[in-house]
């Protein structure tokens, strides 16, 4: 909402600067999003009048005028404007004043003619983007009064961002009541009366749902004059807060509805039929509104119609064909109370954003509304001349206004500070809320315009907002603080999050909704979860996988030629399994691009498959995984794997499908991985083991198997036969080549034997090396001599 500062200061006038105020607004709750000066600084210009116009001896497009600034004497001012005549009033800079653009101006000599001052356009005092000539002001314009005072140009705008809970604010009214209360200002109340009614002619009204518009009143005005001059104070006053003047009509039921925040609509009587109804619209009526946008309605719309049509569409916008032109002599003023829930949301189904949805949607003023109308019936009959005739009225069931007990203990409580009864009954006093008092308690009664006070805790914030949120000191708790139990069989997330870290990889926080593609593509879930009301048509469901927010994340870096990226998330993942809604925590990131940052120390090579292996590993030590070759949607299908804890499943690894790659413009493929959380979290209780003090004996086996033959499914085999003192087995060395068949390949292992009490023999040794000779060959493997 935008308002006049000058505007706001006749209702209440506060001892505080115009930044002052601001920062006392926000602080209470109604933000000051922008406080923009109506003006730019310039000085010394002054209200003239031209008395004389004669054409320059030297030049064919300059004039020398005589002009009036109300001295005793009139000042000789050489001017090139095209508009510039005998009898008009304009803007006059005297010599020594600044204009924008700290432009002074001087007596100056202008082809042999002494000039002493310069006749100003709006453009060159800042007011304007655009000029055709010099500014033309009003012929009552007083002379040599200065321009800013006239047109109030030392004028500040005020632009508010209310929430949606503070609709009391939308109006001038209820922002002069929260300045009074805030700084303890008087409030000078808009003296408004009753009209006289020359007439008890009454246009009939008929309420078909009362519960969507539990008051409505209207009005005939018979003998208005449309085309009359709106008041130069008023249009000044609707510009200002962002609303062009219209006609006279118009203008007063706007002016109305940013005075008392209570929008009102005219009819032009001439264009009306019979009787006036607000229903519910009939499914395919039409109506075309003042901005000629064409809608069409249904029954959840709320109307204005006559006998004939529709009028209106009810709180949102009134129709194109039963506005009110200058032509127009009889006027029907409508002012009504339509419940929030009625209004809400319907607006915004047309593509439409108006001050009355905007007002109405929120709650209006429901004690105000024969108010406003009268307001709006004075200022018609002042400007417009005309003659009123009775009130029509519907009235239905108001909301009611519950009394909310509010306790002395509670306050002290919720918001830390001890307010006697006497601060607590003068808070209310000033926040004009109607109270009972009873000891230490109080029951309030909210008014009419404050839909948001409800339960105790919304008395307790209007309590605090006066109070002052700076003056409630801050005070450091008092607690007793234990250690609390911490056990050796969980890891907590931020050890898993340091490892990451020291192996270079950086944590990113993506959305948990993504687009339904990158589900349908990287995770091959044709049904994610949906959601109800989306923020974006690219964050339609729910994530299966972290891997579309790291994606992201790796295109958004690329594309700042970051050519090494490493990136990590845990997060929360969401599926649908038989009906019910699971959610599982994860964590997963990807690597791209080199191994290692450039340097001269090391080759340089891309980061592979058993890179990210080793990281995995890593966050899982000393925990050892099995990695099984599969198939996953995202991933190219002979370099992924899926990674085993045991026998448990725990996640995914492997290079980005080269389809994807493609699509997703990436110059070489990345490694990603995906593990569950609870997985890695879960440790094993340290046990201690005897060192042994003997050397370990080394045997390598190498054998020659088929090209398709895992390496863990041997390893996997000589593990579950506990061949005795064997403490290790690891492959070292595969090798394809002169000497191997083709389709075939060798593999060579590393054997280590030990006991912890003595020294092996031969012939302990010899054993085990068979055993696991033997199970090798069960598998096709022949040794290799």
């Amino acid at each position: 909402m935008k308002f006049s500062e000058n505007w706001l200061r006749t209702w209440v006038n506060p001892d505080l600067s115009s930044e002052a105020l601001g920062h006392a607004l926000t602080m209470a709750g109604l933000e000051v999003e922008a406080l923009e000066a109506v003006a730019p600084a310039f000085n010394n210009v002054v209200v003239a009048e031209v008395l004389e116009v004669v054409k320059h001896p030297n030049a064919d497009r300059l004039n020398v005028c005589q002009v009036n600034v109300g001295e005793a004497s009139p000042l000789t001012i050489v001017c090139g404007a095209a508009n510039v005549a005998v009898g008009v009033k304009v803007p006059c800079a005297r010599i020594g004043a600044v204009l924008p653009g700290d432009f002074v101006i001087k007596q100056a000599k202008v082809r042999s003619i002494e000039s002493f001052g310069m006749l100003c356009s709006d453009k060159e005092l800042g007011l304007s983007t655009e000029s055709d000539g010099l500014w033309l002001l009003p012929a009552d314009a007083p002379v040599g009064k200065t321009l800013r005072e006239y047109l109030e140009l030392d004028d500040k705008i005020f632009t508010l961002k209310l929430t949606p809970n503070r609709s009391d604010c939308s109006g001038m009214v209820g922002v002069a009541r929260e300045v009074a209360a805030l700084t303890g200002s008087l409030l000078k109340p808009l003296d408004i009366q009753n009209q006289p009614v020359t007439s008890t002619e009454q246009l009939p009204v008929n309420v078909s749902d009362v519960a969507a518009c539990p008051l409505y009143c209207g009005r005939l005005v018979r003998g208005v004059n449309a085309a009359v001059a709106t008041p130069t104070w008023m249009l000044r006053r609707l510009e200002r807060s962002g609303l062009r003047g219209i006609n006279a009509v118009v203008d007063i039921t706007n002016y109305v509805m940013l005075e008392m925040g209570q929008p009102l609509h005219a009819f032009d009587v001439a264009k009306l039929s019979g009787t006036i109804t607000v229903r519910r619209a009939h499914k395919g009526e039409s109506l075309t509104l003042l901005n000629e946008q064409q809608v069409v309605l249904d029954e959840e719309i709320l109307v204005i119609s006559d006998d004939a049509r529709v009028l209106a569409m009810a709180g949102i916008m009134g129709g194109h064909g039963s506005g009110v032109e200058t032509a127009t002599q009889d006027v029907f003023l409508e002012s009504a109370f339509f419940q929030p829930d009625a209004i809400a949301g319907r607006a915004r189904r047309f593509g439409l954003a108006t001050d009355s949805s905007f007002r109405f949607e929120r709650g209006v003023d429901f004690a105000a509304i024969r108010q406003a109308l009268e307001r709006a019936t004075q200022l018609l009959l002042e400007i417009c001349g005309g003659k009123a005739c009775a009130i029509s009225e519907v009235r239905g069931q108001v909301p009611a206004r519950v009394a909310i007990a509010l306790r002395r203990t509670r306050v002290a409580r919720v918001l830390g500070i001890a307010l006697d009864n006497n601060q607590i009954a003068s808070l209310l006093k000033r926040l004009q809320f109607d109270f009972a008092a009873s000891g230490d308690d109080f029951r309030v009664t909210p008014p009419s315009y404050r839909f948001d006070l409800s339960i105790e805790a919304d008395l307790i914030e209007e309590l605090a907002r006066l109070y002052g949120y700076d003056n409630i000191p801050a005070l450091a708790p008092q607690a007793a603080m234990t250690m609390l139990p911490y056990s050796e069989l969980q890891r907590p997330l931020a050890r898993i999050q340091q490892i990451l870290v020291a192996r270079d990889y950086q944590e990113i926080v993506s959305y948990a909704f993504v687009e339904q593609q990158v589900e349908r593509e990287l995770c091959g879930n044709e049904t994610p979860v949906a959601l109800q009301n989306p923020i974006a048509s690219n964050m339609a469901v729910m994530r299966s996988s972290l891997i579309g927010g790291l994606v992201g994340a790796l295109r958004f870096n690329l594309n700042r030629k970051q050519s090494r990226v490493r990136l990590f998330e845990a997060g929360a993942c969401f599926a649908k399994v038989d009906g019910e809604y699971v959610q599982s925590q994860r964590l997963s990131g990807l690597a791209y691009g080199e191994m290692q940052p450039e340097q001269w120390g090391a080759a340089s090579r891309l980061v592979d498959f058993y890179d990210v292996k080793a990281d995995v590993e890593a966050l899982f030590a000393p925990q050892p995984l099995r990695f099984a070759a599969a198939a996953h949607p995202a991933l190219h299908p002979g370099r992924s794997a899926q990674i085993f804890c045991g026998e448990q499943a725990v996640g995914w690894i492997g290079e980005l499908h080269p389809q994807k790659q493609q699509q997703y413009d990436m110059a070489q493929a990345c490694v990603w991985f995906e593990v569950e959380l609870g997985a890695l979290t879960q440790a094993q209780v340290p046990r201690l083991s005897e060192i042994a003090k003997f050397l370990p004996v080394r045997r390598d086996l190498a054998v020659v198997v088929d090209e398709g033959m895992t390496v863990q499914t041997l390893l996997d085999a000589m593990q579950q036969i506990s061949a005795s003192y064997v403490a290790e087995v690891v492959l070292f060395d595969v090798y394809r080549g002169k000497g191997v068949e083709p389709g075939k390949k060798s593999l060579a292992f590393r054997v280590l034997l030990q006991d912890t009490h003595k020294t092996l023999t031969d012939s302990e040794i010899e054993p085990s090396i068979t055993q696991l000779v033997a199970v090798m060959q069960k598998h096709g493997a022949q040794l290799r001599m």
